[in-house]
């Protein structure tokens, strides 16, 4: 199937997206859609045919727990109200503990590497088998970026990624940003991954901008596309003309006019690198010639007969690494065996800023409230506090942290502050004449 070129849907660009010439289709993060109602700017796209692609970015089909069925419930209700050709996901964990290892579940709060190696391979399979029987359309997974790699792996990234396919059926989503990104801070040759991954199992391709600070690349999505992200691009294009490719910008959003000159960038890209006489064919594709299109329609795993399940210990011993792994980069405690203990800060402070920059979006109140002073409070707090929950508990978390401490100092932002807790602590939300009294009263302590 055919989807042509897109942009990610982000409810800060509704208009600038909207207004956008030449957009075939869109993807928008399945986490933040409501199951049951679209926001209107997306009703509006699809009345005009544009297809909206959910994108989930919370499942973890790389950790060593069974994927939660509330969470592929929830993905399954967003792929029906959007009508949408498939789903993706993330090959990644985000969270780590629980029973498995009889300790409390961590939350990092973004994306984290699984180990290449055929113990995670297994697990990963298994879980992505789960998923796709729980999926009403095709699903595709995205290769991640990375600040650490595991060690002792057994695989390259492309060899993981074609195991992957071989066993399940799955689809691939390639971010070449993510290629670019972990050649730049893992050494990892993007030409090798393509040469060695199944480009005719690519549903669409990712295209986003980072920024290199300190020989390190950050791939931010709040910076433009770069040149040698699209030299990655035209790489992928050499070797297959993939059925779509779509800009990601998540943050630090740009005037309409530069998001249309990205594409634009995009578009010259493919032209450029198209092969004369069409994509130049590899071993895979004609021992696979036919199978892509078949496997597209055929629904959630491409008719392949089910996975062998995961050798007795596998779990177990998928969930102890990643546990150990997790509880270095959120709680501090000593790095596990083998890793470079330098990017793991690197990767630790990472995600700290991750949470605080999130934490901001979905209570904007807090750095409101705080100003100045926000960011550096919250970061002290995320050194020590593991995030267990979802991103709005965290929000109350630090604001009931900071306050227990004896913060903030100046009396009017504490009472501010205590107001907006108890506004949102509470066993009930606060009657309308409750916060109509506290809003007075905000107002007046503010003069």
């Amino acid at each position: 199937m055919e989807l042509g070129i897109g942009i990610g849907w982000r409810p800060e660009i509704a208009d600038e997206v909207e207004a956008l010439t030449g957009i075939d289709w869109v993807e928008a993060v399945a986490e933040n859609l409501c199951a049951d109602h679209l926001p209107d700017s997306l009703v509006r796209l699809r009345e005009r045919g544009v297809r909206v692609v959910p994108h989930g970015v919370a499942l973890g089909l790389g950790g060593a727990d069974r994927p939660d069925p509330v969470r592929l419930a929830s993905l399954a209700a967003r792929a029906e109200l959007l009508g949408t050709p498939l789903v993706t996901e993330h090959i990644a964990f985000v969270r780590a503990g629980g029973p498995l290892t009889a300790s409390p579940r961590l939350e990092a709060g973004h994306l984290l590497p699984v180990p290449r190696t055929w113990d995670a391979l297994d697990v990963l399979c298994e879980n992505v088998r789960i998923a796709q029987e729980s999926l009403p359309v095709p699903l595709a997974l995205e290769n991640i970026a990375a600040l650490i790699t595991w060690p002792d792996e057994e695989l390259t990234e492309g060899q993981f990624l074609a195991e992957l396919v071989e066993r399940t059926g799955v689809r691939l989503l390639i971010d070449v940003a993510n290629l670019h990104t972990n050649h730049v801070n893992l050494g990892q040759d993007p030409a090798k991954a393509l040469d060695e991954l199944p480009v005719e199992a690519i549903a669409y391709v990712h295209v986003a901008g980072g920024v290199e600070r300190n020989g390190v690349w950050h791939d931010t999505h709040a910076h433009p596309v770069s040149e040698p992200v699209l030299e990655v691009l035209a790489e992928l294009r050499s070797r297959v003309d993939p059925p779509g490719v779509l800009l990601e910008r998540d943050d630090a959003f740009p005037p309409a006019a530069e998001l249309a000159g990205e594409l634009d960038a995009i578009r010259a890209t493919l032209r450029r690198a198209a092969p004369p006489a069409g994509p130049r064919p590899s071993p895979r594709d004609a021992a696979h010639a036919g199978d892509g299109d078949d496997a597209w329609n055929a629904g959630g795993d491409g008719g392949h007969a089910p996975a062998a399940p995961v050798p007795a210990g596998t779990r177990d011993r998928t969930a102890v690494a990643q546990t150990a792994l997790l509880s270095a980069l959120v709680a501090g405690t000593p790095a596990p065996e083998g890793f470079d203990h330098r990017r793991l800060r690197v990767q630790s402070r990472a995600l700290a800023a991750k949470r605080a920059d999130v934490v901001a979006k979905v209570a904007p109140e807090l750095p409101e409230i705080l100003g100045d002073g926000y960011r550096a409070a919250f970061l002290a707090y995320a050194g020590g506090r593991p995030m267990s929950g979802g991103y709005r508990r965290d929000a109350l978390d630090f604001a009931e942290h900071v306050l227990i401490a004896g913060g903030p100092a100046d009396p009017v932002t504490r009472r501010r502050l205590t107001y907006w807790w108890q506004d949102r602590a509470g066993a009930r939300p606060p009657r309308r004449t409750t916060r109509l009294v506290r809003a007075a009263r905000a107002a007046l302590v503010g003069k």
